[in-house]
């Protein structure tokens, strides 16, 4: 089961069909039990060290950037002219992140709409059309150097909606970055990494309170968890390069008509399962 849950965390994650909403449907429908919460988070983990190492020259650069921006902040001859390209997408990136803030508001009210299969569908017949439209736009010239604030706030907004289950983040903030004019690469690539800060950060605090909460690490899991953790950083390295491809292409229609496909069959199935039970017995 770990294996499984690896791999549907792997590709769903990065290829922009949702990953909350397939885990959630395939626990409705096949019984499918729900990862334990620090294994959740371990997967959630491999996936971003997957997105390290396939930007591993743009994470290092941000590093490096990041602490010589702060240098310069402070110094008494601070550097003329523009920013590294790096640095400069740290500040868009963190600017990006902030909208994300205003999500944690309703944590509570999104994760409930999770556990609603019917929701999830509907979510995914939307993420579908999301992608429709993206996918006929034409995009810009935008990258890191000419990017707003305003654009990379509404694609942070995106981001803070993706929080929904069902909606695709990678989904929506690609085809966001494309709807301000950015480049497609660009796009791709600033989604990626505009995720690295969120997911760091809730892997630190939630992994804080989950060891607390139970005492250490239970017995006789960690086989099962690294098993996981690895399929799910292969499986998403891979689904990042496919993505990288079909965006440059402008070829998400595929997964858009996956989507509407995956929600027409969840509501067919979810009507009848409910007029099956409701029936009375002859």
């Amino acid at each position: 089961m770990s294996a499984v849950l690896g791999f549907v965390q792997g590709v769903a994650e990065f290829l922009p069909i949702s990953s909350s909403g397939h885990l959630t449907l395939l626990q409705h429908f096949f019984g499918m039990e729900e990862p334990d919460n620090l294994f959740n988070i371990l997967l959630h983990f491999a996936t971003l060290m997957a997105v390290c190492v396939y930007y591993i020259q743009d994470v290092l650069e941000m590093i490096v950037e990041f602490f010589r921006g702060i240098a310069a902040v402070f110094s008494r001859n601070p550097s003329r002219g523009h920013p590294p390209e790096a640095r400069r997408l740290v500040f868009l990136i963190i600017v990006g992140t902030l909208p994300l803030f205003v999500v944690l508001l309703v944590k509570d009210y999104v994760e409930a709409l999770g556990s609603n299969p019917v929701f999830v569908s509907c979510a995914l017949l939307v993420t579908g059309c999301i992608l429709f439209f993206s996918d006929r736009m034409s995009g810009g010239r935008k990258n890191a150097r000419s990017a707003t604030v305003k654009d990379v706030l509404l694609v942070g907004l995106a981001q803070g909606c993706a929080t929904i289950p069902g909606l695709s983040r990678s989904g929506c903030t690609i085809s966001a970055g494309v709807a301000v004019g950015f480049d497609r690469k660009f796009a791709v690539r600033y989604s990626f990494l505009m995720s690295l800060p969120a997911v760091l950060g809730a892997t630190i605090l939630e992994v804080k309170d989950v060891l607390g909460a139970e005492g250490g690490l239970p017995e006789g899991v960690l086989p099962k968890y690294l098993l996981g953790m690895v399929i799910a950083g292969v499986v998403g390295y891979f689904a990042i390069r496919l993505v990288n491809l079909l965006a440059d292409k402008g070829k998400f229609g595929a997964f858009a008509y996956y989507c509407w496909a995956a929600g027409l069959i969840s509501l067919v199935l979810i009507l009848l399962k409910a007029t099956f039970v409701a029936a009375p017995a002859v």
